[in-house]
């Protein structure tokens, strides 16, 4: 990979687009952009980074910055020192292949970042899927068939008018399944799509506010689980005593042994999820849609390259994408579970492990209906290049909102994407 600098007054590192990522040090202001609307380029095309210092809201004085510029945050070009001229500096550069040209440009204490996606659609599997990838996860659905999915359904006071909810624990291998769940009173038989909302990263219990969207569109069967099948509605210390605990780094856990894995199990909830939500006397029969942002994201994806039932994903900022990267020299997707070695070389047992767990390979696999994913062009958590190496592997019609300047968060524009998408997909399969 080579990444071309071109002269010019510069600043530079992680690339938006027109606009910029921005941070704020005392009364210093950085911010950085790219010089096109879309920040969408095409291979070996030149980008041009606008970085603009203020103080005060006014231009600062003539000084420096120095600037960086990557591939995503990987490979990264020797730092610049650029100097400001009425409170501003440029950088081009260009990316031989497609990816994110990344520029984080710093001053004193403040600093800011840009990207430009290059080629975006373009970006490809890292690695190919493993031979028996389908025989491994058909072996775990298998032995989770054999848990009968008993469920205790408590009733809790519901957030929506008209909805039943319910505290609901459920059998399966390992941890049950826990979250809360709700449908309208008086829901006819067979009437109801179904909708799965699953957690990001971190310990906590399930969100009842999600039982609310059992009234949207006439009705709908909904349900919130969180990740590790633990008790809901604890005081914080509860979590806070896991977190630092039993569930400490749970996302390493058997990186380098498939059968030991954490994400298996959370996995096999997502499938005992939906066998819970498919069984109930209320489902249509044939609406499945799993909704999650980060960790969400990430088993969103597993659960339509896992669970044939599900018609549709929403998928934001996706962890879990393009684990094995770092193979051809790409940067890896949340939570990095490929470590390198005392030889700078990825650790084989870790790299042959996540391979059964990347959304690559889970997008690949997906025969849903549709899709809606989105992606952060300065998102550091869950890199821009990761998100699209899986966005691209989905074979299904699917469509993906770009914030360009924003980082690993879900935006206004990107929730409301999503929930519109969620709901259209509902009223295509009346």
């Amino acid at each position: 990979m080579k990444i071309r600098l071109l002269p010019a007054l510069a600043l530079a590192f992680f690339v938006s687009a027109a606009f910029g990522v921005e941070a704020t040090a005392t009364a210093l202001t950085l911010k950085a952009w790219v010089d096109r609307k879309d920040a969408i380029f095409k291979t070996g095309e030149t980008v041009t980074f606008t970085i603009e210092a203020t103080v005060d809201g006014k231009p600062a004085p003539d000084g420096k910055v120095t600037c960086v510029l990557s591939k995503d945050g990987v490979q990264p070009q020797p730092a610049t020192t650029l100097a400001l001229k009425d409170g501003k500096a440029t950088l081009t550069g260009s990316l031989n292949e497609p990816g994110f040209l990344s520029m984080k440009v710093t001053a004193d204490k403040a600093s800011a970042m840009a990207a430009a996606a290059i080629d975006p659609l373009q970006i490809k599997p890292s690695m190919p899927v493993p031979d028996d990838f389908d025989n491994f996860w058909a072996a775990q659905k298998e032995a989770l068939r054999k848990v009968p999915a008993k469920a205790v359904l408590t009733p809790v006071k519901a957030t929506a008018n008209g909805v039943d909810a319910f505290d609901v624990q459920i059998d399966c291998l390992g941890a049950p399944v826990s979250g809360y769940f709700g449908k309208p009173h008086d829901a006819k038989p067979k009437s109801l799509p179904a909708i799965l909302f699953v957690h990001g990263a971190g310990v906590g219990g399930s969100n009842l506010g999600a039982t609310s969207w059992a009234a949207n569109e006439g009705g709908m069967l909904a349900m919130d689980i969180n990740a590790h099948g633990i008790a809901n509605g604890k005081p914080k210390e509860f979590y806070d005593d896991l977190a630092n605990g039993a569930l400490k780094e749970y996302r390493y856990v058997g990186r380098t042994n498939r059968e030991l894995n954490y994400f298996k199990g959370m996995f096999l909830r997502l499938i005992r999820g939906i066998d819970f939500l498919t069984s109930q006397p209320e489902w249509d029969g044939k609406t499945v849609i799993v909704y999650g942002a980060s960790q969400g994201g990430f088993q969103a994806l597993a659960a339509a390259g896992l669970d044939e039932r599900v018609t549709f994903i929403c998928a934001g900022v996706p962890a879990g994408c393009d684990h094995t990267g770092v193979t051809v020299g790409r940067i890896n997707g949340w939570p990095k579970l490929v470590p390198n070695g005392a030889d700078g070389k990825p650790d084989p047992a870790a790299l042959q492990t996540a391979r059964y767990f990347d959304c690559v390979n889970f997008a690949r696999r997906a025969k849903c209906k549709g899709a809606a994913v989105t992606v952060g062009f300065v998102d550091t958590t869950c890199p821009p290049t990761s998100v699209f190496a899986a966005y691209n592997a989905l074979g299904m019609p699917k469509k993906i909102h770009s914030d360009i300047l924003s980082g690993h968060t879900s935006t206004p524009g990107a929730s409301k994407f999503m929930q519109e998408a969620a709901l259209e997909h509902v009223r295509a399969m009346k």
